[in-house]
């Protein structure tokens, strides 16, 4: 009897624990709603503003769900932003030079995704390569092909205005006319709903929380870790696809030299929204409400002219303080 009350007791610490960052998260995103309410509601208070944020979380929304699901194993990705950019630039070769249909083009784009995750993930789960040197190797691999694929120079979009209402058309808007959500945050919705039941409620979101928890007993236990992991990146490589076509289309155009930095917000967003940078624990819910804080902050200190290297500093504030309360708050579990 007492070592089930142990047990309990352990559980709903471990369940408390994964709550408390989350619960702080949204506590402080409410905090900023508030005070930029009061100090700017002429500027703040409006849809368009909401609207504003809600489409600039999107990319970083969507690449930090990407991260979300390695950090959770136990790994790290430092190519998301990089492979973003790649996945861009592969819609563009496609659907502009090549001339394929935009659906197909977007599919093309996605499964380039999936197969340079699945490349990190075998180097990473068959080669045992550290995941910090595979990324960072990868992400100058990425930015290298993208650069040399498009000589440099942008790839725009603009005989395909079909791509470009990927994220600037309004499909709600179009039944709800008060509500003018973009595509592009509907689809990081779709993905961030998605990603979650996979999360919740399938043996693929099982083993992920497994291999972060401890790795070793789930290979002890008769599970291909190494096959799952590989999989775990393929499926994040889609994602930073999605998330390449979404700022494609939003500057109808592919940017070569973009994509390094983005990896930082992505991380700070998973790492705000309380997974643990420790792997086997983390929340699709907590990582949106880490993307929306930090939009909310760039967005405050845009209002009030504040240079884009202080935006940078800021957001690094706000990782170490993050990853310190993570730390904190394990060490009490």
């Amino acid at each position: 009897m007492s070592v089930q009350t142990d047990t309990a007791a352990r559980s709903f610490k471990e369940r408390f624990a994964e709550s408390r960052q989350r619960i702080f998260a949204f506590s402080g995103l409410l905090a900023l709603i508030l005070l930029f309410s009061i100090v700017s509601p002429n500027e703040f208070l409006q849809v368009s503003t909401l609207t504003n944020i809600l489409t600039s979380t999107a990319v970083n929304g969507t690449l930090a769900i990407a991260a979300t699901l390695i950090i959770i194993t136990g790994g790290i990705d430092l190519s998301i932003g990089t492979l973003m950019t790649f996945c861009a630039v592969a819609a563009g070769v496609l659907i502009t030079w090549m001339g394929v249909p935009v659906p197909f083009g977007v599919v093309g784009s996605i499964l380039v995704g999936m197969a340079c995750g699945a490349l990190s993930g075998f180097l990473i789960a068959y080669l045992k390569i550290p995941p910090f040197i595979t990324t960072l190797g990868m992400m100058l691999i990425y930015k290298g092909l993208s650069l040399q694929i498009t000589n440099t120079k942008p790839i725009y979009f603009t005989d395909s205005p079909a791509f470009q209402q990927i994220a600037s058309g309004s499909v709600i808007k179009s039944v709800i006319p008060w509500l003018p959500i973009t595509n592009s945050a509907l689809i990081m919705i779709i993905v961030a709903v998605v990603t979650a039941f996979v999360l919740a409620k399938t043996m693929f979101g099982r083993f992920i929380f497994a291999m972060g928890s401890n790795e070793e007993a789930l290979r002890l236990s008769g599970v291909n870790v190494d096959r799952w992991k590989l999989a775990v990146y393929a499926v994040a490589g889609g994602i930073c696809a999605i998330a390449g076509i979404l700022i494609a289309s939003r500057g109808n155009s592919a940017q070569p030299a973009q994509g390094m930095g983005f990896e930082l917000d992505a991380i700070a967003a998973v790492v705000i929204g309380g997974t643990s940078l420790a792997g086997g624990r983390g929340t699709i819910l907590g990582t949106m409400i880490g993307a929306f804080m930090i939009s909310i902050v760039q967005y405050g200190l845009r209002l009030y002219g504040m240079a884009s290297e202080k935006q940078v500093m800021v957001t690094g504030l706000i990782i170490i303080i993050a990853v310190y309360l993570d730390i904190f708050w394990r060490k009490k579990t």
